[in-house]
């Protein structure tokens, strides 16, 4: 191999697995490979709901060990939940799921103290019952919080087992509805009055900063040979994939992230926390370099994981090819709806919604499989229209990353519901943008345009042109309730 690549690995959790790639980086060479995957299967306690974290360490320990000898590794994960930390740095209990209920009606908790459109223009943060913050109110007066003397976010608590350092990588902080997108730091003011100790998260840390070596218990359980350095990625799994959207210099882009939520929206210099932005439920989390994501939050793949779940089906590939005979457009949920954020009986869910709007509720799996992405592909149009209208910034082109850029019906009705040409690819973007910073700061590539660059020379891509009507989406959208005119 050439002195001039090196290989790193990429601790890239999600909310339905987990897995470590290895990716082999020169300046002409970007090239990725799977070491590990593993599930990661929430668990139903009598106190709710909490992740497995314990379960998801060894899946990283395992990985690691499959990955071999790295130059660096990095950890990304899913925003939002955190775990405690006792004054010896011992976890204080399985960390709580973000789709725990406990949250329920803390939101009006908050806003009798910090008005909503007052946080908003603090954080810029969309409104989500499971934000952080709100998870944090929820826990006061509880025995844990009240034993606590740290908290790391998921990404942050899984490099402090690797490495024994404890830091807050500022991506994903800024999902906590607790930064300020402006100053980069902590919005000290809703936090003191909502009596929410920012004295509890470890110093911030930015992509690239370095985060310590692997432990010698970690080198010993994983067969490395020390010193292997650990550095601060993009740890939010959606900055990272933003990170990795293959857009050519100069091009007027939106990007979806796409899994088992769906993530719309545009890179921005600058935050947009207008009460028109708050009105349409948008967010504004930190990018790489300094960026803003600016973003809108949707149900997702979620929606047919579900589903599938209930069905116990397996695999997807043969209801997306029945899915893809049937008639377009015959019934649609709003895809967005809250409704749908809990498990547990989704199809009948879908189906309910559909009757309350007065339309056939889908009788087959293959008819609800349809009926889900249709919804997407609409969820996808309104959060790609009203983006470029609230941030004056027009699109050419839409860029689809993440496991559901091999999902090509959801990609062509992504094309023909927004009416533009969309670039499917990169399906492993989170772990790729993941290996693209650490590639960066052992000095391989250069800065956000030549990371992109080289993704777009190395990666394939596919490209779907829109067809159809746009009136025949604006007619189902108005079925949701949520229709919005391109702007």
């Amino acid at each position: 191999m050439s002195e001039r690549t090196k290989t790193f690995a990429a601790v890239d959790l999600g909310a339905s697995n987990g897995r470590v790639m290895v990716g082999r980086v020169g300046p002409d060479t970007l090239r990725l490979s799977e070491a590990h995957r593993f599930p990661n299967r929430p668990v139903h306690l009598p106190e709710g709901l909490r992740w497995d974290i314990l379960g998801l360490y060894g899946g990283v320990l395992d990985g690691l060990r499959a990955a071999g000898q790295v130059d660096s590794l990095g950890v990304d994960s899913w925003a939002v939940d955190y775990g405690l930390l006792d004054a010896d740095g011992a976890l204080l209990g399985n960390p709580v799921h973000y789709r725990d209920r406990r949250t329920d009606a803390v939101a009006e908790k908050v806003w009798a103290t910090v008005p909503p459109d007052e946080l908003y223009r603090s954080t810029g943060i969309q409104h989500a019952p499971f934000n952080t913050l709100y998870q944090l109110v929820a826990a006061q007066d509880t025995p844990q919080l009240a034993l606590a003397r740290g908290l790391l976010l998921i990404p942050d608590l899984i490099t402090y087992w690797l490495t024994g350092e404890q830091g807050t990588e500022l991506t994903n902080a800024s999902t906590t509805q607790l930064i300020d997108p402006r100053t980069r730091d902590w919005a000290r003011g809703p936090a003191t009055r909502l009596s929410v100790d920012l004295g509890l998260f470890a110093p911030l840390r930015r992509p690239g900063d370095p985060a310590g070596s692997l432990l010698p218990h970690v080198l010993e359980a994983t067969g490395l040979r020390g010193p292997v350095p650990v550095t601060t990625v993009a740890s939010h799994d959606t900055a990272s994939a933003v990170a990795a959207v293959p857009a050519r210099p100069g091009e007027r882009f939106a990007y979806l992230c796409t899994g088992t939520w769906s993530l719309a929206g545009l890179e921005l210099d600058a935050p947009v926390t207008t009460g028109a932005s708050r009105a349409a439920n948008f967010t504004n989390e930190l990018g790489v370099d300094g960026t803003i994501r600016f973003l809108r939050n949707i149900m997702g793949m979620w929606l047919l994981q579900e589903c599938m779940r209930t069905w116990g089906e397996s695999d997807i590939a043969p209801l997306l090819a029945e899915a893809a005979e049937l008639p377009p457009l015959r019934s649609v949920v709003d895809a967005a709806d809250p409704a749908f954020l809990a498990p547990g009986s989704m199809p009948e869910r879908i189906a309910t919604a559909c009757r309350a709007t007065g339309q056939p509720a889908p009788a087959t799996r293959a008819e609800t499989t349809r009926c889900i992405l249709d919804s997407l592909a609409l969820a996808h149009r309104r959060a790609i229209h009203e983006a470029q209208h609230l941030a004056d910034r027009a699109v050419d082109v839409v860029h689809v990353v993440g496991g559901g850029a091999r999902n090509e019906l959801l990609c062509q009705l992504t094309a023909d519901a927004c009416g533009l040409p969309v670039v499917a690819g990169p399906a492993e973007a989170a772990a790729l943008g993941n290996v693209l910073v650490q590639a960066r700061a052992h000095g391989l590539v250069g800065d956000g345009a030549a990371l992109r660059e080289l993704v777009a020379a190395t990666q394939p891509l596919t490209r779907y042109e829109p067809s159809g009507d746009q009136a025949v989406w604006d007619a189902a959208a108005r079925r949701t309730g949520r229709w919005s005119r391109p702007s």
